[in-house]
């Protein structure tokens, strides 16, 4: 029988990096997957994929939509073909999959291909391609997440989809219902729109992105309905029908009435639920909490002292870099270092266009807490780069303590948030103040200068170009 120092179940952002961290430390690590490429969700069928067909879709909206304006003149009509930018995709996929498979080798950590569950506290039985009974002195569980339903719908994965499906599709659909009006369901929206699908979002709450700041939300249900998107918002979904190549999705909306929408696709997109399917937690006094979560201590460690947990299958936001940093965290700690999280600090990105990116609290919270706090906003279509790319929708907003002037949390949307929030994590992270970030200076003409500005903004109203 194999033995090792750390053994880890699920080979996702979370689990890959957790392994390499340990390696990196002198443990001699292994690693199983159920399936045959490694990277889990997201870089098989979440993240990289639909950033891929994000990608994809905006050049065709660009060529399409705002070339002509660039004096960029393109004879012929311009055409979609799916199966070309879904081979793309994949080919995106493959290229990335394969270098998690690279960094396997180069790292000195075992791979196994196989369906890990527990036999006791210390072995792992693997079923599948490599079949066999494995030894760890520790185990980290990071088997992350799927998607969630609805218990009356039924999910025929052909035209009653999930994320999964919709990352594949054969064609471009004409009416496309999304349920949810999530990240994943705004994205893959945002997609087939582009492409010529006509949109449906139906969302429970009174706003999309309901866990955001509800100025993000806001803005981006304006992008949404600017690009021809029915948004049916305060609107509960009763009933999800196929009648052959048709689905009929019926919901109630504020005032009680029931409407009924008609399309060829139906999203659902309702949010993912963490994944434990035959890991045979309680063989190692693992214990799940009754939304089905691992449950941890501060440590990240199990009911059982020498098995920990991260990323989708704990509490907490299930996102890529929450779940690599609790990977390394948890390297760092069987190590005997003191690592650290401030779960407060892990941004939120969504991948439309504007990008919608956050971090830190939002208005809502800090009123709920009764803090004392003072805003500073400024708008793209001020900045000379937003009106240079045509990019003008969107905004920056700081959120300062109204006494200390210590950021508490930044909110955006606009071109290239997804990469500007770093600079609000980097800030926040050594507790500066609005007007630190006032006083850097910020190269010109960038998209940058919005968040300067807006911490101009936040110290005594001294936005300068608005």
């Amino acid at each position: 029988m194999k033995s090792y120092d750390v053994a880890i179940i699920g080979s996702g952002p979370g689990g890959y990096v957790a392994a390499i961290r340990c390696a990196q430390l002198g443990m001699k690590t292994a690693i199983i997957e159920k399936y045959s490429t490694l990277g889990g969700t997201c870089l098989n069928v979440g993240c990289i994929p639909s950033k891929a067909l994000l990608s994809s879709s905006h050049h065709y909206e660009e060529a399409t939509k705002h070339f002509e304006e660039h004096g960029i003149e393109i004879p012929g009509e311009i055409k979609v073909n799916l199966e070309k930018m879904i081979g793309r995709k994949q080919a995106v996929v493959d290229q990335t999959t394969g270098g998690i498979d690279f960094l396997m080798k180069k790292n000195n950590i075992d791979v196994f291909e196989g369906l890990g569950s527990f036999k006791d506290a210390t072995h792992i039985k693997i079923e599948g391609k490599d079949a066999q009974e494995i030894e760890a002195k520790k185990i980290i569980i990071a088997t992350g997440s799927k998607p969630s339903t609805l218990p009356f719908i039924t999910l025929d994965k052909e035209r009653v989809i999930t994320s999964t499906e919709a990352l594949k599709l054969k064609e471009i659909p004409k009416h496309l219902i999304i349920i949810g009006g999530g990240v994943i369901g705004l994205e893959l929206g945002q997609v087939y729109r582009r492409l010529g699908a006509e949109v449906t979002v139906i969302e429970y709450m009174d706003r999309i992105l309901p866990t955001m700041d509800a100025g993000l939300s806001k803005e981006l249900n304006k992008v949404f309905k600017k690009a021809k998107c029915k948004m049916m918002l305060s609107h509960k979904v009763q009933s999800v029908e196929r009648n052959g190549d048709e689905v009929i999705v019926k919901a109630e909306n504020k005032k009680g009435d029931v409407v009924e929408f008609k399309g060829d696709y139906c999203l659902v997109s309702v949010g993912r639920k963490p994944y434990t399917a035959g890991l045979n937690a309680e063989a190692a006094g693992v214990k799940l909490n009754d939304r089905g979560q691992v449950e941890v201590n501060e440590h990240l460690q199990t009911s059982a002292s020498n098995i920990y947990a991260i990323g989708d299958v704990i509490k907490g936001a299930m996102l890529a870099h929450k779940a690599e940093e609790e990977g390394v965290f948890v390297a760092e700690t069987m190590a005997g270092q003191k690592p650290h999280i401030d779960y407060n600090l892990i941004p939120g990105v969504v991948y439309t266009w504007p990008e919608v990116a956050a971090v830190g609290k939002t208005e809502e919270e800090l009123k709920a807490d009764n803090v004392d706090y003072k805003v500073g906003q400024f708008p793209f279509r001020a900045l000379g780069r937003a009106r240079a790319s045509g990019d003008l929708d969107g905004f920056v907003k700081i959120l300062a303590d109204k006494k200390t002037d210590e950021v508490l949390g930044v909110h955006m949307i606009g071109a290239r948030c997804a990469d500007l929030i770093a600079e609000a994590v980097t800030a926040m992270e050594f507790r500066a103040s609005a007007e630190d970030i006032s006083r850097m200076s910020h190269a010109h003409p960038t998209f940058a200068e919005a968040v300067k500005e807006a911490a101009l903004a936040a110290t005594e109203d001294r936005a300068l170009h608005v």
